[in-house]
């Protein structure tokens, strides 16, 4: 009941500007932890190894943190109604369904309107590759790929936790998936540091990935989606991205990810769905569309889950 209350706050109101003016957003706070451990300890004089160690007590350190604060406030909060409301709204600020729709809805936009550089600066705020080489089509398929992953990531994640463990399981979850998006990368700088943090969050997101991608294919209504989930997911680097990201390009009927460029570096990523065209700008539209489907289906199977008490 929880989860479906901060999922209708968030989805109604998001997270509003004066309060991000005021006191920014529990996202902001976790970064600005990880960025002081990092720049403390993460140190080019220390040996693989020690990096390593520092990092795993830095992401230790943080989601123990987050979680002792979501434990905290949901102990404070004993008033029945009022403590369901407030708790609530606190918990909706870790879901990003609203804001995953509306920047991935502002590409849309701006290739309705045959603008592809501002495509291409919406795409580049939702992504981590570089975009001022692509093409409309190519920009459609990485928004899409975005909506896809994170999908899982921003939403289905997080009520994950969030049913298991209430808002502190929330709060440890949007800990790891900070800790991963800011050190959990392969490169020189991070590969010691953010090892640890880059397993962490391939693990919390492991069954709420899966569970996106059949709720996508399910949405879809199209064997075309399951199958191309079975048997292209495991071809994506990430043991994750790739199960929500083959679903939607078999629902579409389109290839995603591919190679792509990453600063001075083009990946060798395969295809998926390889057979099939590519994206294009439409597809961008019947992709928030599959979105919002997908959405409702959460939402019913969230009411199935908080009505089996009363119905056992």
């Amino acid at each position: 009941m929880l989860m479906m209350a901060a999922w209708a706050i968030e989805s109604l109101c998001g997270y509003p500007a004066w309060l991000y003016r005021r006191i920014r957003h529990p996202v902001v706070w976790m970064g600005a932890l990880v960025e002081w451990f990092e720049s403390a300890f993460n140190r080019t004089e220390l040996t693989h190894a020690q990096r390593y160690g520092y990092g795993v007590v830095t992401t230790l350190v943080i989601v123990a943190s987050a979680t002792a604060a979501g434990y905290a406030i949901s102990a404070a909060l004993t008033a029945p109604i009022l403590g369901l409301v407030v708790e609530a709204a606190i918990a909706s600020s870790l879901i990003a369904s609203r804001s995953l729709y509306g920047h991935v809805a502002a590409v849309a936009t701006a290739l309705d309107q045959n603008d592809i550089a501002a495509a291409r600066a919406a795409v580049a705020r939702i992504v981590g590759r570089k975009t001022d080489a692509l093409s409309s089509g190519g920009t459609a398929g990485a928004a899409l790929e975005s909506l896809a992953e994170n999908a899982s990531d921003a939403v289905v994640a997080p009520l994950f936790w969030g049913v298991l463990f209430g808002l502190p399981g929330m709060a440890a979850y949007k800990a790891i998936n900070t800790l991963d998006s800011m050190i959990g990368h392969r490169d020189e700088r991070y590969a010691a540091f953010g090892g640890f943090a880059a397993r962490l969050d391939d693990v919390a997101n492991f069954l709420p990935a899966r569970l996106t991608a059949f709720l996508i294919a399910i949405a879809s209504g199209k064997k075309a989606a399951f199958h191309t989930m079975l048997r292209d997911a495991r071809k994506h680097r990430s043991p994750n991205a790739g199960w929500p990201e083959s679903t939607m390009a078999g629902a579409l009927g389109v290839r995603l990810s591919g190679p792509r460029r990453y600063g001075d570096t083009v990946s060798s990523d395969p295809w998926l769905n390889a057979g099939a065209r590519a994206s294009q700008p439409q597809d961008l539209r019947r992709g928030l569309a599959l979105y919002l489907r997908t959405a409702c289906l959460a939402t019913l199977l969230l009411a199935s889950i908080a009505m089996l008490p009363r119905l056992l």
